[in-house]
């Protein structure tokens, strides 16, 4: 008999697509990710029922269609160590509708892009069993809370192929650096219109719609629309020095800025330059000050230029 498989035996690989659909074969040596809270469903889909006409009760057998994998797991928001070279998991925002752009030995940044999106290859290995991922095209939701590690969580959907045993690669990890906790000293800068505040949490959700187009002649995931939200929680001022009640009601385009990190290489910083204030609904509370949750939405200006995540 077989030994158990473990269930912490989990290798992920990501390789950005050449051609769509096509395997660029990932190896652990260059494309390894690590991530945690991981969750695979190999096998989403549909049931058809073939709905027979028996003489007779019975259950009716069922054919599984529309068959895809759906990959969902955080990584740690880190730089890559050197300015101006892209972060491991960089393969994953690229899946996720942004563009990258490289400048040598200064800084590596992502914005969204409307056409064109790139798609990976996703090897999930667990135990022998590995199951590849084609076509992977996802989204994913920032998180930064204070006295936490800031991560990025992906949700990525790719084409079924049946798992199958295989030899287990080394994956190496050396390119993912060691995060830095969400404090003063590490999250220099939160400003909204221009003002300083004091963050204890912060979430930023990509918004991307992907869904699975499977017809006769085309198996692919797209992404057919994105809507950015990002969700603050700050302690509350004096109105005299930012009032969200009258910047929601005059509709007044508010710039944010989110900087965590201090280092070359280690620095990561999320700017949308023209964002909609959204109504305050409630007051909250934590360790009794009062706090505010902060619905904002980073609108396009001049098209694809409502956020940019850079690192340097």
């Amino acid at each position: 008999m077989a030994d158990p498989i473990k269930w912490k035996s989990k290798i992920i690989l990501a390789k950005i697509e050449s051609e769509y659909g096509t395997d660029p074969t990932p190896t652990g040596a260059a494309n390894a990710m690590l991530m945690t809270d991981v969750e695979l469903r190999p096998m989403e889909g549909q049931d058809v029922s073939r709905n027979l006409e028996h003489p007779w009760l019975g259950a009716q057998e069922t054919i599984p269609a529309g068959l895809y994998v759906t990959l969902t797991g955080s990584i740690e928001l880190q730089g890559a160590g050197t300015a101006g070279t892209s972060p491991a998991y960089g393969p994953l925002l690229r899946a996720c509708g942004a563009a990258e752009t490289i400048v040598t030995d200064t800084s590596v940044a992502y914005n969204p892009v409307s056409d064109d999106h790139e798609s990976v290859t996703v090897y999930f290995q667990i135990g022998p069993t590995l199951h590849k991922m084609l076509g992977c095209r996802g989204t994913a939701t920032q998180t930064l809370n204070a006295q936490g590690i800031p991560v990025l969580r992906y949700t990525l959907m790719g084409l079924f192929e049946a798992p199958a045993d295989a030899a287990r690669p080394t994956p190496d990890y050396t390119a993912f650096q060691i995060p830095k906790i969400a404090t003063k000293a590490n999250t220099p800068t939160f400003t909204l219109g221009g003002q300083a505040l004091v963050l204890s949490q912060f979430s930023f959700n990509l918004g991307n719609d992907v869904q699975q187009r499977l017809l006769v002649g085309r198996e692919e995931m797209l992404i057919v629309d994105k809507a950015e939200s990002i969700e603050a929680r700050v302690e509350a001022v004096p109105l005299a020095t930012y009032n969200p009640f009258a910047i929601s009601q005059a509709r007044t385009r508010q710039a944010l800025v989110l900087v965590h990190g201090t280092q070359a290489g280690l620095t990561a910083t999320l700017s949308a330059p023209t964002c909609s204030l959204g109504r305050l609904p409630s007051y909250q509370q934590s360790q009794n000050i009062l706090e505010w949750p902060l619905a904002i939405t980073p609108l396009p200006d001049e098209g694809d230029d409502q956020w940019t995540l850079t690192f340097t």
